[in-house]
């Protein structure tokens, strides 16, 4: 048995003195295929270990009850940088290095990041502003304006660059955290997920308003999705040219599920009930007013004379 235990310890030092052996010399430093495979190990060890770090402290961050679900993301974020960092310490300190010996490294690198890492840089302190100040957060409806329109959607998560916003028809956008800091930001859900729908009705002049009132509040109190408390109310908003323009306000807490569907439920159900109690909707409606004059009474007596022919 000893001498299998000697026999396996002399094959071992001699692949360790071959590995060494196979090496090149860059000024003082001696770099051998051993010491480069001893590095690949420890800093795959250190890879290896940050991640089951990160996910054993995600697990335990999820399981905290009295954090909500921005300090949860925000505590996640840090805990991760955290274990990253002591990972690549502890890399450095097993492998020998010394920090002196990075300086011009670590000169360079915060030249990399003050010029070609400004953007992911600046996205990164923006992520942890919104996480700290709680103003966007996972699950919040928001709307945000890109210049050609308003991205409308849910917060599914915030990452170190973009926050991922995924709309009712199924389309994930990573907006950049950045914009979200320096542009104007809907949050339907920032103090309370009631949010008001406005619904624009117009009836036709000589209907009997009180009972247009009746009828839009009946059909609003039908959608399964509009709140009871708030209740919802109908408004006379003007005497427009073709229509006594009114309007229906109604509340929901559900704004992820889109606002589009209610409005849809609402007017179809208005529909039915206006044809059922003879509530007119009117046409656009326009009166043409003629001067008399002796051309006007030429035109006249011309189609009267071919209307006789």
């Amino acid at each position: 048995m000893n001498k299998q235990l000697r026999d396996v310890s002399r094959a071992l030092r001699d692949v360790h003195d071959k590995l060494d052996e196979i090496s090149i010399d860059i000024g003082h430093y001696h770099i051998s295929l051993l010491n480069a495979l001893w590095m690949a190990l420890v800093v795959a060890l250190a890879i290896l270990g940050a991640r089951l770090g990160a996910r054993i402290a995600r697990a335990m961050v999820r399981r905290m009850t009295g954090l909500d679900a921005a300090q949860k993301v925000l505590t996640e974020k840090l805990a991760g940088m955290a274990i990253w960092a002591f990972a690549v310490f502890a890399a450095i300190d097993v492998l020998g290095i010394s920090l002196t010996a990075l300086t011009v490294f670590s000169g360079a690198f915060g030249l990399a990041i003050g010029f070609g890492l400004q953007k992911t840089f600046g996205n990164l302190i923006a992520g942890i502003i919104l996480l700290m100040d709680r103003s966007i957060k996972p699950g919040d409806v928001i709307a945000v304006s890109d210049g050609k329109g308003n991205t409308f959607g849910e917060v599914k998560s915030i990452g170190i660059r973009a926050v991922s916003v995924t709309t009712r028809d199924n389309r994930e956008y990573l907006i950049p955290n950045e914009n979200l800091m320096t542009s104007q930001v809907e949050n339907w859900s920032y103090s309370s997920r009631e949010v008001a729908i406005s619904i624009p009705v117009g009836v036709a002049y000589g209907s009997d308003i009180d009972l247009a009132e009746r009828l839009l509040l009946e059909a609003a109190r039908s959608s399964p999705r509009v709140l009871q408390h708030p209740a919802p109310g109908v408004l006379l908003n003007a005497f427009g040219p073709s229509a006594i323009e009114m309007q229906v306000v109604c509340w929901i807490d559900d704004p992820e599920m889109g606002v589009g569907n209610v409005r849809s439920e609402v007017l179809k159900a208005a529909w039915r009930l206006f044809r059922q109690q003879g509530v007119e909707i009117p046409f656009p409606q326009a009166d043409v007013h003629l001067r008399d004059s002796d051309g006007l009474r030429e035109v006249a007596r011309i189609l009267a004379e071919r209307g006789k022919a």
